[in-house]
């Protein structure tokens, strides 16, 4: 109960209870592209995935985003929502039209409320959403959802997370 308590108001628990199961991670040199146009976004996320064995792709807008996926064919896209210009639905609307990027899994971000409901409204082919702020252990559990057996992030197909 005490370490229960502990974790509800802010103490720091001794590193063996903050997970109840080991950390899965994704294939070393698993490569993620980040698109969001907040550097402090970009920077932590960059360095909690880099310190764990995945390459990192970034982009600061919807646009430049795309262009990436396209070329570099990422193994998995963390979008925020609210971006300048093009914003995250649009680009997950193309990124989902084009056949080189259609099976890539994409994690959606974002802080703004309105956002949020907008994307459960629509989901649109988002395979998981994230709000901001958010911590090292959601990453890691977000990306975890998406492994495979070969530890390799895939696309759940919209039927199948139905019956979820």
């Amino acid at each position: 109960m005490f370490a229960f308590l502990q974790r509800i108001f802010g103490s720091k628990p001794a590193a063996s209870e903050r997970r109840d199961k080991p950390r899965i991670n994704a294939r070393e040199g698993t490569r993620v592209l980040i698109v969001d146009d907040s550097p402090t976004i970009v920077a932590l996320l960059r360095k909690v995935l880099q310190q764990n064995g995945y390459a990192t792709l970034e982009a600061g807008d919807a646009e430049e985003g795309i262009r990436l996926a396209q070329v570099e064919l990422p193994d998995l896209i963390f979008l925020d929502i609210v971006l300048p210009g093009m914003n995250g639905f649009a680009a997950l609307r193309q990124l989902r039209r084009d056949s080189r990027t259609k099976e890539i899994p994409i994690i959606m971000i974002s802080g703004n409320e309105q956002a949020t409901e907008q994307f459960y409204a629509q989901r649109i082919g988002a395979d998981d959403f994230m709000k901001k702020p958010f911590s090292r252990a959601e990453v890691f559990m977000r990306i975890e959802r998406l492994l495979n057996a070969e530890k390799v992030p895939f696309r759940v197909s919209q039927a199948a997370r139905r019956d979820v």
